[in-house]
């Protein structure tokens, strides 16, 4: 069955149907790149959206690592999260300070890594709580630390990033307006968005039997967090995940689908 809906999924792709998104952002964002110079080591700082099913960190660079095995050793993902947390519960400034979180890390003989110090990472990739961004009496949070974390973010020689979060399963709604509210404090503050959230939105329109959820119907199963995987590794290699032998466990097939519609997504929200 899934190599059939696999199929049908690729033809509708090529006649310019199946391709366009459920929901998107009305703004288009400004920031469609990290590169030339792409980061290679990145703390992620959110909530368990992050932190489900092992860590989506931890299989983006399973990703990088996979499509870049000559220079595998460079790449480094770290997360920092606080269950059902805003970006004003986490203390930046703190997290980010010289010699602390990312100081050492352990290669694949468990030998310690000392990293750079005083810049542990190249790149910070920030979520708020999953409704946050749009609710009423949190929204303002959302944009007064979107800006004020990417000042600090900045002011250590680090590169900021928004991750746009997935709407719940039952509030489909969620989509459009997390997509708008992430996609301007990206532009407002001049970073990178990484669209999550449309992916979620994408996979359930052209394989509504493929389930991206937890029971509680808002944390992600693991073919949500490998799809938000993919959507990151893209927006912070520039490279496709399509091909990519790293597969989670997760059925070929399914994996494939989750491939196309991450890279679909990313072309999709960062083109003209």
């Amino acid at each position: 069955m899934m190599r059939h809906l696999l199929q049908t999924l690729f033809a509708a792709c090529l006649a310019g149907a199946a391709c366009f998104n459920a929901a998107h952002a009305q703004t288009k964002p400004k920031v469609t790149t990290l590169g030339p110079d792409f980061p290679k080591a990145v703390m992620f700082v959110g909530n368990s959206f992050f932190y489900y099913n092992n860590g989506l960190p931890g299989h983006v660079t399973n990703l990088e690592k996979a499509a870049d095995p000559a220079n595998k050793a460079s790449y480094r993902n770290t997360m920092v999260t606080i269950g059902g947390s805003g970006l004003d519960w986490h203390d930046m400034e703190n997290l980010l300070r010289p010699g602390g979180i990312g100081a050492y890390s352990f290669d694949e003989q468990n030998n310690v890594v000392f990293n750079k110090p005083g810049r542990q990472y190249e790149a910070v990739v920030m979520m708020d709580c999953s409704q946050c961004p749009i609710h009423p009496q949190l929204k303002g949070a959302f944009t007064d630390f979107a800006k004020k974390d990417s000042a600090i973010v900045r002011a250590h020689d680090m590169r900021p990033v928004l991750f746009m979060s997935w709407a719940y399963a039952d509030k489909p709604e969620m989509t459009a307006e997390l997509a708008e509210a992430y996609t301007i404090a990206g532009n407002d503050n001049d970073v990178l968005v990484i669209p999550a959230g449309l992916a979620f939105a994408r996979v359930r329109k052209i394989q509504p039997e493929l389930n991206l959820y937890a029971p509680d119907k808002r944390h992600p199963s693991l073919a949500g967090t490998y799809l938000a995987s993919c959507v990151t590794y893209a927006a912070l290699t520039g490279r496709s995940p399509v091909g990519n032998s790293y597969g989670v466990g997760l059925d070929p097939e399914i994996t494939q689908l989750l491939q196309k519609a991450a890279w679909d997504t990313v072309q999709e929200y960062y083109g003209p």
